[in-house]
């Protein structure tokens, strides 16, 4: 299978959401990256045929999906942010309407929404109304309803909101185990449910394509950028305020280490250090401060 878009652009009035945007996508599991207002939701929208676009076009083996409609639609599995629901419906029953809406039959609207409460941990709250739910517990309801119609294009929007820790893993294993022979493009702020799930990063700035590869192939791009420097902890915010700083951690002896990104070496006692998606997304996104190492 394969997705592509062709000079495909949206607008809205003077700011354009997805600028002549050329990918193709085939079967595997895509991180969408990027900051807020970088085009990520308009161009999830657009691949949903849910959007249109002002200029381009998004083919499906060859074929317009405007012209496949339906025979598109039924391949989609959608989770936007946030998705709708009915709060006095019970977890089952919702689901039991989407699979009504999606065309399935009763035994198997029946079999498959149970098996998905199961897989997102639901099963034991099916009988209970939506509204009562916490709001992890929605979003893994939201993740089911996605995937009822077993679809063979996911597309996830900002899945792991609200999930914890334990709820994340359970999510990427079941998507994990879901992706195979499917496209599946995930959505999200947690880069490191990324980092451990998805075959290709896709990082998107202001509307474009800032980088789109395996994890490694393009977080290879900021190698020799990446530094440990040690500090003293009275002074570890201004420090840290002062450069792209993607993460910090008290040592026992009174010091800080700091993980800056910088093309060259941002103080004395700097070494480097093995780059990861959070260093990426971090060069990418966040415009380095002015400061620099004399003006602490």
């Amino acid at each position: 299978m394969e997705l592509k878009t062709i000079e495909l652009t949206k607008t809205f009035g003077s700011k354009t959401a997805v600028d002549h945007l050329n990918i193709t996508l085939s079967n595997g599991i895509y991180g969408l990256l990027g900051a807020n207002g970088a085009g990520k939701t308009t161009l999830m929208r657009l691949l949903c045929n849910i959007q249109m676009p002002d200029f381009g076009k998004i083919v499906l083996n060859g074929k317009n999906i405007v012209r496949l409609g339906e025979e598109y639609r039924s391949l989609l599995g959608y989770l936007p942010q946030p998705f709708g629901y009915y709060p006095d419906f019970t977890a089952l029953d919702f689901l039991l309407y989407v699979s009504a809406l999606k065309g399935l039959g009763d035994k198997k609207a029946k079999n498959r929404s149970n098996g998905l409460l199961e897989a997102v941990g639901l099963s034991a709250e099916s009988s209970r109304k939506i509204k009562t739910f916490s709001g992890g517990m929605k979003q893994r309801l939201g993740i089911a309803q996605a995937m009822l119609n077993n679809p063979r294009i996911l597309i996830l929007d900002e899945p792991t909101a609200g999930l914890d820790p334990r709820e994340r893993i359970r999510f990427r294993n079941l998507i994990s185990a879901f992706a195979k022979d499917r496209i599946v493009i995930l959505s999200t702020h947690i880069v490191s449910d990324i980092e451990f799930i998805a075959e290709e990063i896709i990082m998107m700035k202001s509307g474009r394509i800032a980088g789109f590869g395996k994890p490694q192939e393009i977080i290879s791009e900021i190698d020799g950028k990446v530094w440990e420097c040690t500090v003293p902890t009275a002074c570890a915010k201004k420090c840290a305020a002062a450069f792209r700083t993607s993460n910090l951690r008290n040592a026992d002896n009174g010091e800080t280490i700091l993980r800056i990104i910088a093309d060259s070496k941002p103080m004395e006692n700097a070494v480097q250090a093995q780059p990861n998606l959070e260093d990426l997304y971090l060069f990418y996104f966040e415009r380095p401060p002015k400061q620099t190492e004399k003006e602490l």
